[in-house]
């Protein structure tokens, strides 16, 4: 079970973007990296295609897992812990003792 899923909000703990948050748009497991909605973002050249054209385009690179933490439910990050509730195994925030929907 992954500590951090698609649809997550998180903050970015470290590297250029530090403080800014964002929702988990793809999570990659075998990279441990993830592709946060805003946040890293790069300027690609694009060669034209049938379907897409040439230019310059902004798109999200990867992050590290490491490097990002879930928000709380009072705006802060938070490390993920787990537990067993009702015989299924859930996500818990660290410092608020919550389950994290999702």
């Amino acid at each position: 079970m992954q500590k951090i899923r698609k649809g997550d909000k998180v903050v970015v703990l470290t590297g250029k973007d530090k403080g800014r948050t964002g929702e988990v748009i793809q999570v990659l497991p075998k990279e441990d990296r993830a592709v946060v909605r805003g946040v890293n973002v790069i300027k690609r050249h694009q060669r034209q295609t049938q379907n897409q054209e040439a230019g310059i385009i902004s798109k999200e690179a990867s992050l590290h897992l490491s490097n990002l933490a879930i928000v709380d439910k009072d705006g802060k990050p938070t490390r993920v812990g787990f537990k067993v509730v009702d015989g299924k195994k859930v996500r818990v925030a660290k410092t608020s003792g919550e389950v994290i929907d999702g």
